[in-house]
Order: C-alpha cells, then structure tokens, then sequence
C-alpha cells in the first residue's frame, strides 16, 4: 500500500485493511494508540507493516492486537522483536468497556482497518466489524461495478 499524506491533519497512512470492507459490515470507528518497542515504530515509518489477518482481543480489561505484522528493522541489534508478537492497545477503560459489552452481546468482532502516523505518533483505526454473507458479497460486487460503469460513462 503506498502512503497517503493528509496534509490538513498531519495524518500519513501506513497500512489499510481494505479486505474489512468487502469482508465484513463496519461500525463505530475509533482511533487508539499502540505500546510499540522502538525498532518497530522504525519498520512501521518505512511502510513494513501488514494488518490483514489482525485481529483485536479484549482480556482482563486490556485490549491487545493479535497477528499484527511488523517486519524485523533491518538495521537494529540483536535484540529485535518479534513480528507477530501480540501487543497492547492504549484506551480508556470506558472505552473497552462499550466494545467488550459489543462483542459479547451482539456477537460483534473488532479489527484493525487501519495504521497511520499523526503528529509522528503511530495510531490505529479499530472498527467493531459483523460478518457478511456470501450474498452480501455479491451485492457489493454488484453495487460496485455499477458505480464504475456510472462513473466512466459521465467522465466522458
């Protein structure tokens, strides 16, 4: 994914989970910090980060990223990270509290759909997400090539 520069709010996007919105129905975004080591803020500034398979876990009142790839810094020491290694999100607890209450009732599941730098801070968008239905593919498919023929036919 090629990085996009918001120069209004600083903000530069890493990473985006674009299979999220084909794959499942998205709902309340919010915006939370990552507990990062400092070879891994310097891989995700060069664009070495994967959110696809990631998920978010909620255990003992902490939330935590599962299956967040952070390639290995080529040019740190030997004490480097792991890349797949679980780490912690930074939110309020009221704020676990709404999306654990979410999970466990409505059955809800929440992912990552995207990895930015704001203010040189790494940030990421998390979304509570239920999954689509085969047909609710379709439909998507459906709708979206209807806008491209839309759009090519009035560009003209």
């Amino acid at each position: 994914m090629s990085t996009i520069l918001n120069k209004e709010s600083h903000i530069k996007v890493i990473s985006s989970n674009r299979k999220a919105h084909f794959n499942y129905f998205l709902s309340d975004f919010l915006e939370c910090g990552i507990e990062l080591k400092g070879s891994e803020i310097k891989s995700i500034r060069n664009n070495k980060v994967n959110i696809d398979d990631s998920y978010i876990l909620i255990k003992d009142l902490e939330a935590f990223i599962i299956n967040m790839n952070i390639s290995i810094y080529e040019k740190s020491s030997v004490f480097n990270h792991d890349p797949l290694r679980k780490r912690k999100l930074l939110l309020h607890k009221n704020e676990i509290l709404k999306l654990k209450n979410k999970v466990d009732k409505d059955g809800y599941t929440i992912i990552p759909t995207k990895v930015y730098l704001r203010k040189g801070l790494c940030k990421i968008e998390i979304a509570l997400a239920k999954g689509k239905k085969l047909y609710d593919k379709r439909e998507s498919i459906k709708e979206r090539d209807v806008k491209r023929k839309l759009d090519k036919k009035y560009k003209v």
